[in-house]
Order: C-alpha cells, then structure tokens, then sequence
C-alpha cells in the first residue's frame, strides 16, 4: 500500500520524506494520464457513498462539481500538477479537498491499492476498444491495396526462394487473418480487463457497507446482460496485474504480425524486387546518397516490435517474485502498459496510411511471377493425375529442373521429347502446365490462391470490414 505521500504520512510519520525520496518514488510524471479515469472512478465512489449515507445531497453536489472543475483544467492544460504529492490520485484528491471541504470523506471505503487498480483497468478498455478499431482500418487497407491490384500475380516464398504463384491479393490477406486473430484476442482480453475492483480496499475491503453492484454498473462494468462484473477476492482485486499482461502479450503478437509485414514491404519496395512503389510523403531520404528513398515507416515499425515484446518481459519479470498483496513495484506497470499501447496503435496507424500511399508495379510482378520453374509443383501434380504415386512425381520432376539446368533452359522451354526422356509418363498436353492463369484457376480450395477463391475471399472481407 502506498504511504509515502505528505498526505497520507502526515498520521503516522513526524515529517515528510526527504527530497530525493520524493523524487524517486514520485509517479505523476506518467500516471497523470490517468486523470480521466481517476475522475469518473471517484465520482461514482462519491454517488455510492452518498447512496449508503456516508455522503449528503450537498456533499456530494460539491464534490461532482469539484471534480468536473478539475476535470476541465487539466484537460485546458491549467492543472498544476504537484510531484510532492506523488501520483494522480492525490494530486486530483487534495485539489478537490482544497475547493471542497467534502472532499476529505471521499477516500472513506478506497484504498490508492483499489483506486489504482480501477483506473488501469477503465483506462485499458478504452484502449483496448480504440485498438480494436485502428486494426480495422489497417485490415481495410490490406483489402483494398488487394481489390485495386486483384490481377497482380507474385512469387510466394518458403525460406525466401520462390515457391509457387500467388496472387498479390492472396499474400496481403494472409496479413489480414493475422490481425483479424489479433482483434480476437483484444476482445477476448476485455472481458477480463472489465471486471470493478473498487471496494477491495487495502487489501481486506471494508466493514462499511459498500454498494460494489452500484459502482460497477455506474462504470459500465457489465456482462451483456446488464449484470455487475466484481471482483471476488480482494486480495486478488489489488494485486492483480494479470490483465495488464495479457494486453501486452496480445500487443506483442500484433507487433510480431506488423513486423512480418513490414519485412515484406522492405523486401518488395527495393530495387532487387522492385514490386511496390511507396509515397514521397511515407519515405525518407539519405543525408549523404541523393538517390535514396529509405522505406523507414515499415523499418521502424519492424524495430519497435523489440520495445514492445521488451515491455511484456518486464512485466513477467515485476510479477514473478510479488508476495500478496499491493507492493510498490507494480507502480513500474504503467509505463510498459503505456508504452505498449502507445507504441503499437502508432505502428498499426502508421502502417495503414503507407499502405494506402502504396503503389504496386504489376510488370515487375507478372515477370518473376512468370518464371516457370514456379509450376515444377503443378508438374508433378500432373504425373499424379496419370497415376504416379507424388514421391516418385516429386523425384522425376527434380530430374526435369536438372535437365532444363543442364540445357540451360527454362521449364517450359523443354520438348516434349526432353520430358519423356526423363519419364514416359509425359503426354503431348503435359506443357500446358505452364499456362499461369490455367494454373492458378484450379487453385479454388477453401484457402488457396485460386482465382475464384481470392475473389472470394476478398467479398468476404469487403462485406465483414463494411460493418
């Protein structure tokens, strides 16, 4: 529990604590961006204390008043934020005492313990609700990059060589899935952030008779039945940090998939790939090579995922060792949280509006998408439709490859006379493998770059991104 402020040691302590105690315990620096949260928990407080007695008609008035008061200076900038008196919570509790005499009655029944622990968690479901929806945007700008460029044929990649035929289309909303799992996780880490602790006290609640129920619902803690969601243990309540992680793991995981994505996009704007072209106004240039146009948006965001994920690890490691309940290092919990939300929602934005100043240079595409070394899959695949067993397709098509390598010849350069060298299985029809759009028309399983189901897939997501 915390009780190094003036405040709060002016019962126990002779004096307050020495300058540079106050300087190193101090967290207004960075907990005063909880003040809106502080505000809203502390008047619903007041309303229940009022509604058990502890608070008159008028006692309450001037405390609501007081706190909106607050409210508006801090959000002009006018508040004077004090570092003596340590975090958010007493800045905004002594100023409103300050103004209102009643304000002195309204920590009856709060502990900074539960007071803290609510406002991370009111704070978080904003974010978490805001987050949800700048990936949204980003996954709109993945659909409509693909619907502008939905003929656009790449090489798909295993371990960086070129694989088989994708269609551009196909790989950007492979990126798309990713985020949608992403928005899954944030709305399933909301259920457990929207749970009230407030009234858990210190550690041990109160022997006032608290309307919990009341402050809940006041809050918009609720299940979608309009049911209060509280807290069930209040030892629990104000230790509890889980929730906190959770969010920085999902933020961590949306950081690996925007790193992903950003390696593409570094890999596809150079010169060796030459697929996109990015806009003069998403890209930076070289204080020494006049040439340069450095992809630094989609750098940048690949760097910051290593912030992100060490974030989640400092987290693991402030919880590992806690013994029940409140210690005074889970006050380093907000500037990781912080900086976890601030980091990735600037990342995804970011990435959403380079995206949408991205050109794609479909020549560049279709030629090494028209290498047809890419069919050498759908070769063997036509020895299978003969009756070969696919190990020994596999086998007789890496024959053919060495072949054409030996001919020096591409795939679709050999003779018919060449194939069945290799093996008779070959028919007069087994080079119109290599027609590309034949190819990929045949893709239509649930999932695959077929024409149809890109098309498809593509539908799907215009309708469920509309929404």
């Amino acid at each position: 529990m915390k009780n190094n402020s003036p405040v709060s040691r002016s019962g126990r302590f002779a004096g307050g604590p020495g300058s540079d105690v106050a300087q190193f315990t101090e967290s207004i620096s960075f907990d005063w961006r909880l003040w809106r949260q502080d505000i809203v928990g502390s008047m619903a407080h007041a309303a229940m204390l009022h509604r058990i007695g502890v608070l008159s008609r008028a006692e309450l008035k001037a405390i609501v008043n007081g706190l909106n008061s607050i409210g508006e200076e801090i959000a002009k900038g006018e508040f004077r934020w004090r570092p003596e008196l340590e975090d958010v919570h007493m800045n905004i509790e002594a100023e409103l005492t300050r103004r209102a005499p009643a304000g002195a009655k309204l920590h009856t029944g709060r502990s900074r313990n539960d007071q803290v622990a609510l406002d991370v968690r009111l704070w978080l479901r904003d974010e978490i609700v805001s987050l949800m929806e700048e990936l949204e945007s980003l996954q709109r700008a993945l659909v409509e990059l693909s619907a502008k460029n939905a003929e656009v044929v790449i090489p798909g990649y295993t371990h960086l060589q070129r694989a088989q035929p994708v269609y551009l289309a196909h790989h950007l909303l492979a990126y798309v899935e990713m985020l949608e799992r992403d928005g899954q996780r944030l709305a399933d880490c909301f259920g457990r952030v929207n749970v009230c602790p407030l009234g858990s006290g210190a550690i041990a609640g109160s022997t006032l008779p608290l309307d919990r129920d009341f402050v809940a619902k006041e809050l918009g803690f609720v299940d979608a039945r309009g049911k209060p969601i509280i807290t069930q243990n209040s030892m629990d309540a104000v230790s509890d940090r889980d929730f906190v992680v959770e969010f920085c793991g999902a933020g961590a995981l949306i950081a690996v998939h925007l790193s992903r994505l950003a390696e593409d996009i570094i890999l596809w704007v150079s010169s060796e790939f030459g697929f996109i072209k990015i806009a003069d106004a998403y890209t930076t240039g070289s204080s020494l090579m006049p040439q340069k146009k450095n992809p630094d948006i989609a750098e940048l965001t690949r760097g910051k995922a290593g912030r992100v994920f060490g974030n989640l690890v400092a987290l693991l490691t402030l919880l590992k060792g806690l013994p029940m309940t409140y210690n005074r290092d889970l006050q380093e919990d907000k500037e990781r949280l912080f900086d976890t939300a601030d980091t990735v929602r600037s990342s995804v934005r970011l990435m959403a509006a380079m995206l949408g100043h991205t050109t794609v240079n479909a020549k560049v595409c279709a030629a090494a998408a028209g290498d047809p070394a890419l069919l050498a899959t759908d070769l063997a695949d036509y020895l299978v439709r003969q009756g070969m067993p696919f190990r020994q397709a596999h086998h007789v098509v890496g024959a053919v490859v060495a072949l054409a390598e030996r001919l020096n010849k591409p795939l679709n350069g050999l003779t018919l006379a060449e194939l069945q060298s290799v093996d008779k299985s070959f028919g007069p029809d087994a080079l119109k493998v290599f027609d590309l759009k034949r190819a990929l028309a045949q893709r239509n399983l649930t999932g695959a770059p077929g024409t149809k189901e890109v098309q498809r897939q593509l539908a799907r997501w215009r309708k469920r991104l509309s929404k």
